[in-house]
């Protein structure tokens, strides 16, 4: 199972680190990663393994758009089904 993982925000140091923190610390394999900075915007797609995700989805997702709220960013995770879902034509 995977999900992704959005980041928008001001971009400061550590933002990427942080996420991926977040992610190991939950057993949370990061699979692949885009960043790119838009004059002064981070912007950051993280496609990640939650197989073996040691809370629940929901916690999860709880835990890093908290992070997000602390740090001024905006941060969603969706499940990868939701996303190819909302994404179908």
């Amino acid at each position: 199972m995977r999900a992704v993982i959005s980041v928008v925000g001001k971009d400061t140091v550590g933002i990427l680190s942080n996420v991926s923190s977040l992610c190991a610390r939950n057993m949370v394999n990061v699979v692949d990663v885009t960043q790119t900075i838009l004059q002064d915007m981070f912007v950051m797609v993280m496609m990640v393994d939650i197989s073996s995700l040691s809370c629940s989805f929901s916690d999860f997702s709880d835990q890093v758009t908290g992070y997000g709220k602390e740090a001024g960013l905006v941060i969603h995770v969706m499940h990868e089904d939701i996303f190819n879902s909302m994404h179908k034509i």
